[in-house]
């Protein structure tokens, strides 16, 4: 095998509680997460010269051990010392630093690709405790799906799939550290968590509406008030018929849940002509076949 062409997935969250800040600065948390067909394309190319070479449709990325997809070759280079090298290609179409694991999918389908393209032989958890110490997200990135996430989101349950529905997803034009919005947050102020717990149960019956119902980000408390145009969008999604809106991640990209792409994409159109976001997308819920 000499190439190699995979679908990165966005993730979205579905509800996201924060239970407490860690000694070692990371935050417990309790997260739902959901993968959604937006997605980037990550193509791997053996080469006979050793290296990683990493190319991007997007200027401003970094194409060195600045980026976690590298990251991710670097690390598997250097444990199995592969013989050669790999040239990677990153087609982005998920939107960059806005709450939807576009990195961390890139790193997970790296090392997927890695795996694939030098018959290293590592199962799927191989790859997942390997991908956790890139990042947080990068497990789940591997097994995708609809998953619970607890610890510092490394402890992962795969979840019953979330019924079908459409997602209208939207993300203005700013940008947010997921870092420094965590750093922002006091966990112990925190007044009103998601019930994680009723998130689960609506899933477990198959009841969109009780997904729609229970869903809740901790984080919408911090960058909300920084960004109120995420406020904007969710109020445009929930006035054009979304079952729910909510902030994704530590945002500022807002997703909306629809019964139907008909519905999402009136909701699209109202938001275009309000010029409130840079990118906006209507696309379904992946559900993962499961191994």
């Amino acid at each position: 095998m000499r190439q190699m062409d995979l679908k990165a997935l966005a993730k979205i969250n579905l509800g996201l509680d924060v239970l407490g800040r860690r000694e070692d600065g990371y935050h417990d948390v309790r997260m739902v997460m959901q993968s959604v067909y937006l997605y980037d394309n990550v193509k791997l190319e053996y080469k006979a010269e050793p290296g990683i070479e990493l190319s991007s449709n997007l200027y401003y990325l970094p194409v060195d051990s600045g980026n976690i997809a590298y990251k991710a070759a670097q690390m598997l280079m250097d444990e199995f010392q592969i013989p050669g090298g790999v040239r990677i290609t990153l087609e982005k179409h998920i939107p960059v630093a806005a709450g939807m694991a576009g990195g961390s999918s890139n790193a997970a389908a790296v090392l997927f690709g890695m795996n694939r393209l030098f018959d290293l032989r590592l199962s799927r958890q191989e790859l997942m405790e390997r991908g956790v110490k890139l990042g947080a997200d990068v497990p789940y990135c591997v097994i995708r799906g609809t998953v619970l996430a607890e610890g510092i989101g490394e402890k992962l349950t795969v979840l019953p799939s979330i019924p079908r529905c459409a997602v209208l997803i939207a993300k203005p034009p700013v940008s947010v550290s997921t870092k420094a919005v965590y750093e922002a947050l006091d966990s112990k102020a925190i007044v009103k968590h998601p019930d994680i717990d009723g998130l689960l149960q609506a899933l477990r019956k198959g009841s969109l509406k009780g997904v729609a119902e229970h869903m809740g980000n901790v984080l919408e408390d911090v960058t909300i008030p920084r960004y109120p145009v995420i406020r904007e969008i969710k109020q445009e999604m929930l006035s054009a018929g979304a079952l729910n809106a909510m902030m994704s991640g530590s945002g500022p990209t807002v997703f909306g849940l629809f019964e139907n792409k008909i519905a999402a994409r009136n909701a699209q159109e109202r938001i275009k002509r309000k010029a409130l976001v840079k990118q906006i997308y209507v696309t379904n819920v992946h559900n993962a076949r499961r191994e």
